[in-house]
């Protein structure tokens, strides 16, 4: 249990033998004390002042003294001001943490709970490679996951694939147009590459067919309509959902060119799944929950045929669920994709990384399932979040002016060499550990970047400065723990037992280690990887500002010496369980 939990109760106990009344955790609030006050928590006791009727002051103090002379084993002293009741933890308690998790890899994580959650994130196009907001997306989605495992539930990590439609025949028009026969083998290219590259000259070609018709003398719209190349992609869509077999055969081959590329990108960056859906099988998917819906007067049909749901006492819209010709469109797939994955895993919770632009058709979806009495509709999450832009501004990938993903991994890995090598401490490194050490600082840098913003939040990517080794970045905080595990494998704590007094600056790195729990707690159930983000930064910046000042290999004195010998075991453990949980590797040395 957290000290502020515990503080909590104890604080309720008290109240209650104090003045015969009930009360709760929310008949008060308590935070950390302020820097420039004395104390470690402080209880808020205005809320509590007219019920007892009591000055602020003197309530502060009655319960000070009741809470320091019959808790002693966790408060050491006391202050009031102003009606804020400041309380001192004592040492014994915070040198107990210290004692019981300095070296446990489980510190911080729940006992299991026995309930289930997918996460589905990724979901890429099959017609170009990931690009810079697929790693917002894929970093998101696996760090929610860990979370939600440290947390104690357990997780199924979904992926569904975007692999049909009039944007996939693009890229298949112009590859019969242009490739004259030309494979990813052929042309030694990734295969996500190869196929992202046949997607622009569709554009490309687009724009010129459009041009000449407009200079013929056709409006715009009518232009776009008209293009050639248009209307054979439209036909081409047309046989697939026919299941031609030319058409089928080409989009089967196309497609393994873009699952090859999409596996290597996938396993540099350390994104994985349990289940990868594909719309290709799902897309038909719901047209019986349709019907079923139809039956329970949750849809109503239209003259024309089509099927809608009314949600204008919802505080929305009509919304179609059924095209007139009986086709289906995404929400009528992604409904029966909520019920197969609830069939399939029984989960009790469904959470979707989805970009903030489909804000409006997650509230449809869960609304829909909710009136249609799916089991697990109500525990429907959107973890929306804002999109990447660049310095330059923003991207657009059918005009090629996406930065696609593993450019900028190798980007990374390239800045990451340039910046280690000046610092020079590379010089007893083999040429595969560098290799390895760069990868490592590179990819820490951009999901560190990437996580460390509320996923709320549009954000810009800088490359430059998401490496900087002394700012709130990745490779501060992997230098810190590299730093640490320098010092260990001179010494290693031996003792335990401890009950040393704390200077500050000791006291104030255990208070945030004993904190973990909580930060895991809090980033699961805001689904929000900043959290421990900026937890993992502030117990780096600490422990710097600690060592700055203590010497641990030559502190005042044996038992200080294993003291901090301690506390820099479980700094280190904690920020390799917390980059851990963002998918970042910490390195043993830099």
């Amino acid at each position: 249990m957290s000290v502020t939990r515990q503080i909590q109760q104890t604080v309720i106990e008290s109240l209650e033998n104090l003045y015969g009344q009930k009360f709760t955790e929310k008949d008060f609030q308590i935070n950390q004390t302020k820097p420039e006050f004395e104390g470690d928590y402080t209880v808020v006791l205005f809320a509590l002042v007219k019920s007892l009727k009591k000055a602020p002051d003197t309530l502060g103090n009655e319960l000070g003294e009741y809470l320091t002379n019959r808790q002693k084993q966790l408060f050491s002293s006391y202050n009031v001001i102003k009606g804020f009741l400041n309380l001192t933890i004592a040492d014994s308690y915070w040198l107990s943490v210290l004692d019981r998790w300095h070296n446990d890899n489980c510190y911080g994580r729940q006992a299991m709970k026995n309930k289930k959650v997918m996460v589905e994130y990724s979901s890429p196009n099959t017609n170009k490679p990931l690009h810079l907001g697929h790693l917002r997306n894929n970093f998101l989605g696996w760090s929610i996951a860990e979370i939600m495992k440290a947390n104690g539930y357990e997780v199924i990590k979904s992926c569904i694939v975007n692999d049909r439609g009039i944007h996939i025949c693009k890229s298949m028009i112009a590859w019969e147009k242009f490739a004259n026969g030309a494979t990813p083998q052929s042309t030694h290219t990734k295969g996500d590459h190869f196929v992202g590259d046949y997607y622009v000259k569709f554009n490309d070609e687009y724009k010129k067919q459009v041009e000449a018709l407009i200079a013929k003398g056709m409006s715009k719209e009518e232009a776009e309509k008209e293009a050639p190349i248009m209307k054979e992609t439209q036909e081409m869509l047309v046989k697939w959902e026919q299941g031609d077999e030319k058409v089928m055969t080409l989009w089967r081959t196309m497609n393994s060119w873009v699952y090859e590329g999409f596996d290597e990108t996938y396993r540099k960056i350390g994104s994985d799944f349990d289940k990868i859906y594909y719309e290709s099988n799902t897309y038909l998917l719901g047209k019986e929950t349709v019907q079923e819906g139809l039956r329970k007067n949750v849809f109503f049909k239209k003259e024309d045929g089509s099927v809608w749901i009314d949600l204008t006492n919802d505080g929305l819209d009509q919304k179609l669920v059924q095209r007139k010709d009986g086709t289906s469109v995404y929400i009528t797939q992604d409904i029966g994709l909520a019920l197969q994955k609830y069939d399939q895993y029984k989960i009790d919770q469904s959470i979707y990384v989805v970009g903030d632009e489909q804000d409006y058709h997650f509230k449809v979806l869960k609304l829909i399932c909710q009136k249609l009495g799916m089991p697990y509709a109500d525990n429907i999450f959107h973890l929306s979040y804002g999109m990447v832009e660049l310095p330059t501004g923003k991207m657009k990938s059918r005009e090629g002016t996406v930065v696609d993903a593993d450019d900028l991994v190798e980007e990374m890995i390239t800045i990451a060499g340039n910046h280690t090598k000046e610092l020079g401490k590379v010089n007893d490194f083999t040429k595969e550990e560098l290799k390895d050490l760069y990868e490592t600082i590179g990819l820490g840098a951009l999901k560190y970047f990437l996580l460390r913003v509320d996923p709320k939040k549009k954000m810009i990517f800088d490359p430059e400065e998401s490496i900087d080794f002394h700012g709130h970045t990745g490779p501060f905080i992997q230098y810190t723990h590299a730093r640490i595990k320098s010092i260990l494998r001179k010494e290693q704590p031996k003792s335990s037992g401890l009950s040393y007094a704390l200077l500050p600056l000791e006291k104030e790195l255990l208070i945030i280690l004993e904190q973990y729990p909580q930060v895991i707690e809090t980033a699961g159930t805001e689904m929000d990887p900043s959290v421990i983000a900026h937890y993992a930064y502030q117990l780096a910046k600490t422990f710097n500002s600690f060592y700055t000042v203590h010497s641990i290999m030559n502190a005042e004195s044996a038992e200080k010496k294993e003291l901090r010998l301690l506390i820099a075991q479980m700094t280190a453990n904690v920020i390799a369980s917390a980059f851990g949980l963002l998918g970042i590797k910490v390195p043993e040395r830099m």
